[in-house]
C-alpha cells in the first residue's frame, strides 16, 4: 500500500498556484527525487505533504497508517540554524518530540532511540559537543538522526547537501542511500540531477513540464533530456 498518493494535486500559497497537476505515488521503500527549474514549486510541495499547508486542489490521501506529522524532516539550514548554541544530543532528541504527547520530558525508550541514530550515523562521540562548532557534514548527520527519530517510515531532505564540499557530498549521499537500503523511503529535493538519477528509484520533475516515473524513463523523457543537458552546459562554464 502506497505511503502517499497525490491526484491532480495543485499546490501554491493563498490562492496563488505554483504548482499542479501533480500525479505520483510513493510507496515503501522508494527514493524519490524532485527535481525543477528554481520557483517551480519543490519546497511548496515539501511542505504540503508534511501538512505544513493545505493543497489548492486535488487529492493528497496517506496509507499505510501513515500520518503527516510522522514524516521525518530535514530542512535547508539558514545561518541563525547552523549557530544554534545546543548539544548535538539535546537536538537529536528534539525528534521525538512528536512521541511526549503531553509529557514535558523524554523517557527512556526516547532517549535509547535518539542514542541508536546517533551510534549509527557516527556521532554519539560528539553528543556533547555544541552543535554550532561541528562542521557543515556533522551538523547534517544531526539534523537527519533527528529526522529519524521522529520516524523510521519516511524522511524529507530539502537539499542535504547544499553547501558541502565534495568528499562530504558524497559520503551524505552514500549513507542516505544506505538508510533506504535498510527500508527508509526517502523523498529527497535535489539540484544535482546527476546524483538524483544515480541514486533514486524516481523521479518527480516539476515545472513547464511535468514528468513522474522511474529515473531509467527519465533520462528518455523530454524533460529529463533537456534539464540533464542543460545542467551539463551550466556545469561546463561553472
Amino acid at each position: 500500500m502506497a505511503y502517499i498518493t497525490a491526484k491532480k494535486l495543485t499546490v501554491g500559497y493563498e490562492k496563488r498556484v505554483i504548482g499542479q497537476e501533480l500525479d505520483f505515488q510513493i510507496v515503501p521503500g522508494d527514493y524519490l527525487c524532485i527535481v525543477g527549474e528554481n520557483g517551480a514549486g519543490k519546497t511548496t510541495l515539501m511542505k504540503t505533504l508534511l501538512g505544513l499547508i493545505k493543497p489548492l486542489g486535488g487529492e493528497l490521501s496517506y496509507g499505510d497508517d501513515l500520518q503527516a506529522n510522522e514524516i521525518g524532516y530535514l530542512p535547508q539550514q539558514t545561518p541563525v540554524q547552523k549557530d544554534f548554541p545546543a548539544s548535538v544530543r539535546e537536538i537529536v532528541l528534539s525528534g521525538c518530540q512528536g512521541r511526549c504527547g503531553i509529557r514535558p520530558f523524554y523517557n527512556r525508550k526516547e532517549k535509547e532511540r535518539a542514542k541508536e541514530w546517533m551510534e549509527k550515523l557516527d556521532i554519539l562521540p560528539m553528543a556533547n559537543a555544541c552543535y554550532r562548532e561541528l562542521s557543515g557534514g556533522q551538523q547534517q548527520r544531526v539534523l537527519l538522526a533527528r529526522a529519524l527519530c521522529a520516524t523510521e517510515k519516511v524522511i524529507l531532505l530539502d537539499e542535504p547537501v547544499a553547501g558541502l564540499d565534495p568528499k562530504v557530498t558524497m559520503e551524505m549521499y552514500k549513507l542516505i542511500q544506505t538508510l533506504n537500503k535498510e527500508g527508509v523511503t526517502v523523498i529527497m529535493i535535489s539540484h544535482d540531477i546527476e546524483a538524483a538519477c544515480l541514486y533514486a528509484s524516481h523521479i518527480l520533475h516539476i515545472g513547464e513540464e511535468i514528468f513522474y516515473g522511474t529515473k531509467e524513463a527519465y533520462r528518455e523523457s523530454n524533460a529529463g533530456a533537456m534539464f540533464l543537458n542543460r545542467r551539463k552546459g551550466e556545469n561546463a562554464y561553472a
